[in-house]
């Protein structure tokens, strides 16, 4: 298996030089991962805040999942399970949210920074199985590279 993410990784480390403003981080991600992964036809971040997703940096058609309760869709239950998602066929879930009728297969891999998860990467593709397990490594060591980037938050 192959999990070379170089490629968003410097994309990444570039954009780190410049700033560490987790939405300006995220953009850049976003944009490495759409070029990495030319299947897809959504590359989003969602940010984790309290029990929920809330939509961060995207590109792609507009969403109207811009909040996600943990549990609730692909985004929601990959948050409530603490684990990856790769879905092959959407139409298989019975919890499927459709951002789009045409989307097919989806992939969503955790972002963990300090010891916490702070959001996800999520793509979509319109073909069924548009997404392999190397693709999921690839995404996985990109989420660690993108984590460990990430500022410790503040303490309030």
């Amino acid at each position: 298996m192959s999990c070379d993410a170089s490629t968003i990784l410097e994309a990444l480390s570039a954009q780190a030089a410049a700033t560490r403003d987790p939405d300006e981080l995220g953009r850049a991600a976003v944009r490495a991962i759409g070029a990495a992964f030319p299947q897809a036809t959504w590359v989003g971040i969602y940010w984790v805040e309290g029990h929920e997703l809330v939509l961060g940096p995207y590109e792609g058609p507009a969403t109207e999942h811009t909040r996600i309760a943990a549990g609730q869709g692909v985004c929601g239950t990959a948050l409530a399970t603490d684990e990856d998602v790769l879905v092959d066929d959407v139409r298989t879930l019975d919890n499927y949210l459709a951002c789009s009728p045409t989307v097919r297969s989806e992939v969503v891999v955790l972002i963990r920074a300090h010891g916490a998860i702070v959001g996800q990467f999520d793509l979509d593709a319109d073909t069924v199985g548009a997404f392999s397990e190397d693709d999921r490594c690839v995404l996985r060591a990109a989420a660690d590279g993108f984590g460990g980037l990430l500022e410790p938050p503040t303490a309030s």
